[in-house]
């Protein structure tokens, strides 16, 4: 998850301590997720792949070693803090050579193009100007090439302790809550996910299909959501959509094993572009 449009409109700031946390999280999460569909359309040996807003390392890493040397990758966000430094991507002769590169996906040109696969997860949720952002992703691709798009759909399930249960689940909801109400002041678009079929469809890809996934309680869901209260802690208190004993109280919770908290859903959608645009 990246900071990829203007910088003032992400409410999840990459620069705070807390978006590492929330990437390993993450990549605990979803990456296994992620690459099952990856892996499915054929990624490997030789590929080229930009990975857009990539926030972590994670994901680039995961496509450096199936892609080995003879592929290529790209790395590119408006905040390349998390994907910089000794020992966070992975280098040898098994892997592709990774290019770290800031970019804003919203003003600028892809950083190559004729690339075979082009992936973007919890990127487009965030920016006012979804459906330029997902052109300049087709545009990178080679004809028969892949894009793999995933984004939340936090209407689609709302809760965040489905299960119910007493105070603690009580409060987890209001928090949540909360955190929603900030997005939605953000110009996140709470019900996004589920419209990426039609998006893709509309960008001129064939083969369009989505499957959704929904992590339903875990110790990474709970460090995810600890990681994200901590970071949006000052927003939340100031516009009073939760008190500082509220947040206490459920970082306490979440910290035990007795909490189920769940993500919102995410939406995998992928489609190819035409493999014979003229005919």
């Amino acid at each position: 998850m990246s900071r990829m449009g203007a910088q003032d409109g992400y409410l999840l700031d990459n620069r705070r301590r807390e978006a590492g946390r929330r990437f390993d999280a993450f990549a605990e999460l979803f990456d296994p997720w992620t690459f099952a569909h990856l892996d499915r359309l054929g990624l490997g040996a030789g590929w080229r792949c930009w990975e857009a807003g990539a926030g972590g390392p994670s994901v680039p890493a995961g496509l450096a070693k199936r892609v080995g040397p003879a592929g290529r990758v790209w790395a590119t966000d408006l905040d390349t803090t998390w994907l910089t430094g000794p020992g966070t991507l992975p280098t040898g002769p098994d892997t592709a050579a990774t290019e770290v590169l800031r970019h804003d996906v919203t003003r600028e040109d892809p950083p190559a193009t004729g690339l075979d696969l082009v992936h973007a997860r919890l990127v487009l949720v965030h920016l006012p100007d979804r459906a330029e952002v997902l052109g300049r992703l087709v545009s990178a691709l080679r004809p028969g090439g892949w894009l793999v798009v995933e984004d939340a759909d936090p209407a689609l399930q709302p809760l965040a302790c489905p299960a119910g249960g007493g105070a603690a689940e009580e409060r987890a909801e209001r928090v949540r809550r909360g955190f929603r109400s900030l997005l939605a002041q953000r110009g996140a678009d709470l019900a996004f996910g589920r419209s990426l079929p039609g998006l893709l469809r509309g960008a001129g890809l064939r083969h369009v299909q989505a499957e959704g996934y929904f992590p339903f309680s875990s110790a990474a869901g709970r460090e995810l959501e600890a990681a994200t209260v901590r970071q949006v802690r000052g927003q939340l208190t100031e516009t009073e959509l939760a008190t500082d004993t509220e947040i206490d109280e459920h970082l306490a919770c979440l910290a035990g094993e007795s909490l189920d908290v769940t993500t919102a859903p995410l939406i995998t959608c992928w489609g190819r572009r035409d493999e014979n645009p003229s005919a």
